[in-house]
């Protein structure tokens, strides 16, 4: 016979931690570059759910620093003359304020 892998106390259910996978190492994050309405550009580890946008460990791109835009950051990570202010946790928009984003090479970040 199995050990149950829930336990419920005065009607709260609870999950045995040895039943879940608790490491947070789901494979290579989707880093992208994710441009805002009214000139916001933010870097981070992006996903959307529910109309909404999140980017997590977050970064705003002050200073592109580049010779050929976004795409040029994109595929080789920080340049010596872009200027990035950390978020310091999750930037959130609506998915409408959104008006593009850029799929990065993810190991230069």
């Amino acid at each position: 016979m199995s050990e149950p892998k829930t336990l419920m106390v005065n009607d709260v259910k609870y999950v045995r931690e040895d039943s879940i996978n608790t490491q947070n190492d789901s494979g290579p994050k989707d880093i992208r570059i994710v441009v805002l309405q009214r000139g916001w550009v933010v870097v981070g580890e992006y996903r959307s759910e529910n109309g909404q946008v999140f980017v997590e460990n977050a970064s705003v791109i002050r200073r592109w620093g580049t010779a050929e835009g976004l795409g040029e950051l994109a595929k080789k990570g920080r340049l010596p003359n872009t200027v990035l202010d950390k978020c310091n946790g999750t930037v959130q928009a609506n998915d409408l304020a959104v008006v593009m984003t850029v799929k990065c090479e993810a190991s230069k970040w």
